[in-house]
């Protein structure tokens, strides 16, 4: 086997490397001939926990459980075709609910498509707006192992809000043949010698706005606490120490971990469905509680 067949090889190496690098430590696959370099980098590097579905729709729900807990981006990958449609639900379970999910599709190459080529379909874009990031990895020869390296980076920062909200992000790899490679690859460019990632991401600085004006012009505000993903007992303590602090009550949905201290409500959603509360000022934190009435 020529180097130049073993290009693809050495570039998905590198991304592999990049997803580690990045956090990423749960990988979740499904049998396929097209995948087979995807799966295949992901179960060499050693230090991703692969596991290995049967079904699409069974691989794609347990990866979103992972990232669910672990609020760590998790990795699905599956081969060319209705294989990739399978995931569909799970990936839109994981933009409702903002869940970490990287979404990885084998594709025939430009070559191989609206030619009649067995399990091939149009996947470009396959999960619209459900995706926080779409990209068609394309082609390219071993020189273009950084640029797949920052892709890693980019997608992983993707996933957990580069853009806004975590959610799942879609590469979608055109692969050729050869499409199994030995185990010894020529060496390729290497990551960053202190074992960081490629693209390092960055957290802006956040200043906290001073509210106490505004809280003492609405003495009947409200303090709503919709779910927030893997508890933040931090966050929550603030919401109750606020809520104390204004004077208001604290309508916390069970999901968002905040139903404590002397401002909570704990039976609100039978209090709203006999009467309204005439708030003047909402502050709400999460997503939107599962209560109808407080939702109205």
């Amino acid at each position: 086997m020529s180097a130049p067949d073993l290009d693809t090889h050495v570039l998905l190496r590198g991304f592999a490397d990049e997803l580690v690098r990045s956090g990423v430590r749960h990988a979740c696959t499904s049998p396929g001939s097209r995948s087979t370099p995807l799966v295949l980098s992901l179960v060499r590097d050693g230090r991703l926990t692969v596991h290995s579905h049967v079904d699409e729709r069974a691989a794609a729900f347990f990866a979103l459980g992972i990232a669910k807990a672990s609020g760590v981006p998790a990795v699905i990958a599956c081969t060319s075709g209705t294989a990739a449609a399978n995931f569909l639900p799970a990936v839109i379970e994981a933009h409702e609910a903002g869940v970490p999910l990287l979404v990885l599709t084998a594709d025939r190459p430009p070559e191989l498509r609206e030619v009649g080529a067995g399990q091939a379909i149009d996947q470009l874009k396959l999960y619209g707006s459900a995706v926080r990031w779409f990209f068609e990895v394309g082609t390219h020869d071993a020189a273009a192992e950084p640029w797949m390296r920052a892709l890693a980076c980019r997608a992983v920062h993707a996933t957990l809000g580069a853009a806004g909200r975590p959610g799942p992000v879609h590469l979608n790899f055109p692969l050729r043949e050869p499409l199994v490679a030995p185990v010894e690859l020529p060496p390729g460019r290497g990551g960053r010698a202190d074992g960081a990632p490629w693209l390092a991401r960055r957290r802006a600085r956040g200043q906290a706005e001073d509210l106490s004006a505004w809280v003492a012009a609405h003495p009947h505000g409200v303090v709503v606490a919709g779910r927030a993903e893997r508890g933040q007992p931090e966050l929550a303590e603030a919401l109750a120490r606020f809520a104390a602090a204004a004077g208001w009550p604290l309508l916390a949905d069970p999901l968002s971990w905040a139903r404590r201290g002397p401002a909570a409500v704990a039976h609100y959603d039978a209090l709203l469905r006999s009467q309204s509360f005439p708030a003047t000022a909402v502050v709400r934190v999460g997503d939107l509680p599962t209560s109808k009435p407080l939702r109205a």
